[in-house]
């Protein structure tokens, strides 16, 4: 295992500037999930991490070493891709294997490793097939298997779970927080999907144009946003953000309310609302809602309730889960 420590990284394609100076420490051992946006510049800083994209300026050190010019090869990295990349013609053993081959590995320690990594990745009983016999999960696994393998001192992951189905997704989300507790390795993870974000990592690196705008724990991240680019970005669905006199009300000149954080009420209530629509999904409701005094809301709540168009409701927003914000940061409580 290894930290990740980046000072000063800045990645230029001629005269534009795709990541201005980023200043960032994974620390070892850590789960650290990079997430934004497409464009944001999270894969490219994960592959400049791996030695795939050349700094522009600055350093990156992991374990203490400088590898900012390293070869790829001599970083002590792995990645995973989002594409399989697997060679049809070649079972799920020798997919797995087939770097350690590359490199002299003696067949013994190759097969000991293949063997181990297999078992660690519940992929035993389908060592003899190819890639074209498994599934996309099954498939993904194999292409974590040869990473493994090669035990690095840093795991990386460029939106790995991209291809597959919403319940594998979360299947392999869970084994993936497994594998890292079982490993206990660095891993970096780049994703758009915050879900993922907040489901798997220890640490969250938000991205926005190449920059850094919050570090932190998932549910720091989610109960102090320091930016609206952040709390706009972390929770699902989307933070209500409302602006104008009922802002300053507050004390800032945006206010931030999730939809969970706000009770409908057909009596009474802080804001007189209209229903537009409701998403009925079982096990609760999310309520979308006009308003005359605060525009559009959407409202989460636990449940199947009846809100049909049209139908009038109040909303009352939870004061002290709300977040102000002034100057574009977040204001002093």
């Amino acid at each position: 295992m290894a930290d990740v420590r980046i000072a000063s990284v800045t990645k230029r394609y001629g005269a534009v500037e795709v990541v201005p100076s980023l200043d960032l420490h994974i620390p070892e051992g850590s789960f650290t999930v990079l997430v934004g946006p497409s464009g944001c510049g999270k894969s490219t800083l994960l592959r400049m991490i791996a030695g795939l994209e050349t700094v522009s300026g600055g350093t990156i050190a992991i374990g203490g070493r400088d590898i900012t010019h390293a070869a790829p090869s001599k970083r002590g990295v792995a990645m995973v891709f989002q594409s399989y990349a697997l060679y049809p013609h070649m079972t799920v053993a020798e997919n797995i294997g087939f770097g350690l081959r590359l490199a002299g590995m003696p067949k013994s320690e190759m097969e000991a490793r293949v063997r181990e990594a297999a078992d660690i990745l519940q992929l035993g009983p389908l060592l003899d097939r190819k890639p074209k016999q498994l599934s996309g999960g099954q498939r993904q696994r194999v292409a974590i298997g040869r990473a493994i393998v090669r035990k690095p001192k840093v795991f990386l992951f460029d939106e790995p779970l991209s291809n597959l189905d919403a319940a594998l997704r979360a299947q392999m989300r869970v084994e993936l927080s497994e594998l890292h507790q079982r490993l206990g390795s660095t891993m970096v993870y780049v994703t758009h999907d915050q879900v993922e974000a907040m489901t798997m990592a220890d640490q969250i690196v938000v991205l926005n144009k190449g920059c850094i705008e919050q570090v932190g724990a998932p549910m720091d991240l989610y109960r102090a946003p320091q930016t609206p680019f952040v709390a706009g970005f972390i929770g699902s669905p989307k933070m209500n953000f409302i602006e104008g006199p009922i802002a300053r009300e507050f004390g800032g000149e945006l206010l931030g309310i999730r939809p969970e954080h706000v009770t409908l009420s057909d009596r009474e209530g802080r804001w007189s609302c209209t229903v537009r629509h409701a998403e009925h999904l079982g096990g609760e409701t999310l309520v979308h809602l006009d308003s005359p005094e605060v525009g559009r809301l959407t409202v989460k709540v636990s449940g199947d309730i009846a809100a049909a168009p049209g139908v009038q409701l109040y909303a009352t927003p939870g004061l002290d889960t709300s977040h102000v914000f002034k100057g574009g940061l977040r204001a002093p409580s």
